[in-house]
């Protein structure tokens, strides 16, 4: 068994809850910005700190004024948006708990989380959302409101608050203490039913906290300007809400976008122009292919691919200098990436809105490769590793000594040890009061104030955790060989044709794979060859992308034994999505789910 714990850095908070910050940054800065907004023209507008406090404040008094008290559950089902913010911290400063629900939810997964809850309210986004909840409210007993974003329910909230008195808000505001609940947030999940994970304004506080005091450097571009960050992942994901809590904790200009893609997201990074972001490895993948699809269109590939190459080189140099082991970059090396910064790094930069030099990582593991050459372009990603369970991270890089590949340290305050069968354990502030109403499930992972993670990973001498794969998800083939999936799907997901990977072979004589491609890089590289656009059923049966494939499968199993190895795979025509129920809203793949809708195209392999 190793362990490894690091000192905290902020005081555990004593008093209060989370709503407090927004009325103390008014009171000491009423004129600076703290947030910014879109508005019907799709002009950034900035929200400062004191409007925001009289927004939380009359909003809260709307809450009053529609019955919600002490303790309430009010859910939240919308996009990422500023109004979810607003109703966040409203809700807390009357003391109520939120509980977010994915935009995405089925009728039966809403009615779940609703009743399991015991929700008395629901803001939703809009007519869809509404329409959803509807379909299952005569099951919901408890339920008494249903406000519609875009049907104007904040102006009527807004307006029903008119006639209470500012002090009945702040007893409320008052009576909340750092072991209040602040929210409920069901895992997602990739199998069986969400449970409510319980986590309290302490646990929040202090995740939050932790981050902005240790990581406060790295969101600025350069010392001394005004930190911003552009919130594009979902607020219904404990990540989003980390986020969200800790730029108004911090200071941080806070804007909203409300998809998480790709093609939405970069108009929104070159008018927003974040110092920094915390996003999922899948955008840092997207920007650095659309990089290459560019150069390799102006006829620029073999250059380009030189400038990933230097790129890599001058990161890893500086990391071997950083834990004492390398002198850092030659001269040779230092013009090199002196000349591509010029014509290649500042492009990819200028991609993200020019002024980002650092980013953080999470909710999947970043291949080391990209890792370096976003670090050697400028932008500094640091990757870690956290929970539902843990109010967000439990790990990650600081940025003084960053090893590629790993998710870091524990964050200060917590510890991590890895148990006998290499599962994970963490314990700290962060670490969640239970699941609600499910006291089996509760015990079954929470011993002693350490919480069994379910992952499996290794810590190495300077405490730096890497995750290795999932205990529920170890594939034991028929000859009795043991897989960890996770590391061959991210090096077959390495290749920029490839969107996704599953590997199967459970109880099977070998391994295999289930392979989807990007509709968009694919498009690409068939142009490149001056070939037409292909239907995905000629994709799928079309060799030229087959022997890509197999390159990608072939490169993954040079890391593994051959017993663990990729034997053959197969190329679907469609991508695994959410909406079919076989990814969930966090983009992680629900293997049973995939193996069932695709247990034809399984069998095959094994034929």
């Amino acid at each position: 068994m190793r362990e490894f714990t690091v000192p905290p850095v902020p005081a555990a908070p004593q008093v209060g809850g989370l709503a407090d910050v927004v009325f103390d940054y008014a009171e000491d800065d009423p004129y600076r910005v703290a947030l910014a907004r879109k508005d019907a023209g799709g002009q950034w507008r900035d929200v400062t700190s004191g409007e925001f406090r009289d927004q939380v404040l009359a909003l809260a008094r709307g809450l009053i004024a529609h019955g919600v008290r002490f303790g309430d559950r009010v859910a939240l089902m919308s996009r990422t948006r500023y109004e979810w913010t607003l109703f966040d911290f409203a809700l807390w400063t009357v003391g109520a708990q939120s509980v977010p629900v994915y935009p995405t939810s089925s009728a039966e997964q809403v009615l779940w989380m609703l009743h399991d809850a015991e929700v008395v309210a629901v803001m939703v986004e809009h007519e869809d959302h509404a329409m959803t909840v509807g379909s299952v409210i005569d099951r919901l007993p408890l339920l008494k409101r249903l406000w519609q974003l875009d049907a104007g329910a904040l102006d009527e909230l807004l307006a029903a608050g008119a006639d209470i008195d500012d002090e009945v808000v702040q007893r409320h505001r008052r009576a909340v203490t750092p072991d209040s609940v602040a929210t409920v947030i069901y895992t997602s999940g990739t199998t069986g039913r969400p449970k409510g994970c319980v986590i309290t304004h302490a646990s929040l506080m202090f995740e939050s906290d932790t981050m902005v005091t240790r990581w406060e450097p790295v969101f600025h571009s350069r010392p001394g300007d005004e930190a911003a960050t552009l919130l594009f992942l979902p607020l219904a994901h404990v990540f989003g809400r980390m986020v969200e809590i800790a730029a108004v904790r911090g200071r941080v200009k806070l804007g909203h976008q409300p998809e998480l893609s790709a093609r939405a997201l970069m108009p929104d990074l070159l008018t927003f122009r974040p110092t920094f972001i915390l996003a999922v490895p899948y955008i840092f993948e997207k920007v650095f292919n659309g990089a290459r699809r560019t150069a390799e269109a102006e006829g620029r590939a073999g250059p380009f691919d030189k400038a990933v190459d230097i790129a890599v080189k001058y990161a890893e140099a500086l990391e071997q200098k950083a834990f004492g082991v390398g002198p850092g970059p030659s001269a040779g090396l230092r013009m090199q990436h002196q000349f591509f910064d010029k014509v290649v790094y500042k492009k990819v930069r200028d991609a993200m809105g020019g002024r980002m030099r650092h980013a953080m990582s999470g909710g999947s593991g970043m291949d080391r490769r990209l890792g370096l050459f976003f670090a050697g372009a400028g932008v500094d990603v640091f990757e870690g590793y956290g929970l539902t369970e843990t109010s967000a991270a439990a790990t990650a890089n600081p940025p003084e000594r960053t090893r590629y590949g790993t998710v870091g340290r524990p964050v200060p305050g917590t510890s991590v040890h890895i148990a006998d069968d290499g599962e994970v354990w963490v314990n700290g502030p962060n670490v969640f009061s239970g699941y609600l109403g499910d006291p089996a499930a509760t015990r079954a992972v929470l011993h002693e104030g350490w919480l069994a993670t379910g992952d499996l990973g290794s810590l190495d001498d300077d405490g730096y955790l890497t995750i290795t794969g999932r205990k529920k998800e170890i594939l034991v083939t028929s000859g009795g060989k043991s897989v960890s999936p996770a590391g061959l799907e991210e090096r077959v997901r390495a290749h920029p044709l490839v969107a996704q990977c599953i590997v199967v072979g459970n109880d099977r004589p070998y391994i295999a794979a289930l392979v989807t491609v990007d509709q968009e890089s694919v498009d690409h590289w068939l142009a490149m060859q001056g070939r037409a656009p292909l239907s995905p059923a000629e994709l799928v049966r079309d060799p030229d992308l087959e022997m890509e494939v197999r390159r990608a499968v072939v490169a993954a199993n040079t890391a593994v034994s051959q017993a663990e190895s990729i034997r053959t795979f197969r190329i679907l025509a469609h991508p695994f999505s959410e909406e079919l129920g076989l990814l969930t809203p966090s983009l992680k793949l629900k293997r049973k789910a995939i193996e069932t809708a695709y247990a034809i195209e399984v069998d095959a392999l094994y034929r």
